[in-house]
């Protein structure tokens, strides 16, 4: 029987993934490496020591789900998000560094306030809900989802990081949802928004995400139009509204969302330089009596 070493491990793996076109493989064979073996293989190990024949196995079957096609993240079972790990499978959306560009704007617009409502729609693992509440000075989230498989994982994810978020079942498409959530200072979302042709042309790892979390209808704007229209009236006077999307929608989701009433809206680029974020505020104007106005002034004539 030959024996394996910590390191005859991870180059094997490396070898096994570069070969088969992977990215990134030597960093991604330490990710599977440590997952079988036990312990975090990113930093400093005793890589001449001998694995068990169980270890071994673990290692792979790891790797056949891998070659397979089957996300990295997936296998594991949880992934980075802002710092934090979140729990992770199939049936729920992958979390991705893209989507920390949501939470710096949101961030940024509600600086120096306290007391905040947020609801975050489509939540998924609730990445996005559970990295605000510990980040803004909140009373209230609300995270929603839909599915069941994904709202196990948010309900485990709000467990596991004893974050005050409450978790909804709900189709934020469905005008019934409103009634589970109270008027917000913040609503924010990263919706499915793959459109119908490019559905069709997902990359082998993404096909095992969940269809429900990527299809965004024929044009990729349903949940942007839903959303806005449904949720708009949930926004306070100067509440704010923030949408993830995908490359080059940012001209049609800051028409929908200019067109139900929303001001100020704008544009954000992720660390890539993809415009990744549209954000829109509930400006409330108040009316103006232009006779009091003129009086006040002293112009009546």
């Amino acid at each position: 029987m030959v024996n394996y070493s910590y390191n005859d491990i991870i180059l094997s793996l490396e070898s096994k993934l570069s070969g088969a076109g992977i990215t990134n493989a030597h960093w991604e064979a330490r990710e599977l490496a440590g997952c079988a073996l036990g312990f975090n293989c990113r930093g400093r190990f005793d890589g001449g020591k001998l694995a068990a024949p169980e270890q071994v196995k673990a290692c792979a079957m790891l790797l056949a789900r891998r070659m397979r096609g089957e996300p990295l993240q997936y296998i594991i079972g949880e992934w980075d998000f802002c710092g934090e790990s979140f729990d992770v499978g199939p049936g729920v959306l992958i979390p991705r560094s893209d989507t920390e560009t949501l939470i710096d704007e949101a961030v940024k617009a509600m600086k120096g306030m306290s007391d905040l409502t947020v609801a975050d729609l489509c939540a998924g693992t609730g990445c996005i809900g559970i990295t605000l509440a510990r980040l803004l000075d909140c009373a209230q989230v609300f995270c929603l989802e839909k599915y069941e498989t994904a709202f196990d994982y948010l309900t485990k994810n709000i467990k596991r990081r004893e974050s005050l978020c409450k978790p909804i079942q709900a189709d934020v498409l469905d005008p019934e949802s409103l009634i589970f959530v109270p008027m917000c200072d913040l609503i924010i979302s990263n919706p499915p928004y793959i459109n119908a042709e490019d559905m069709k042309k997902l990359q082998k790892e993404v096909t095992f995400e969940p269809r429900e979390a990527l299809d965004g209808g024929e044009d990729g704007f349903d949940f942007y139009r839903g959303i806005t229209r449904l949720w708009k009236k949930k926004l306070k006077p100067n509440g704010v509204m923030i949408f993830e999307i995908g490359a080059g929608q940012e001209e049609e989701v800051m028409e929908i969302m200019i067109q139900s009433g929303l001001k100020n809206v704008r544009v954000r680029r992720d660390m890539a330089g993809i415009n990744r974020c549209v954000i829109g505020k509930n400006v409330v104007q108040e009316n103006v009596n232009l006779y009091e106005q003129l009086e006040k002034n002293g112009q009546r004539g």
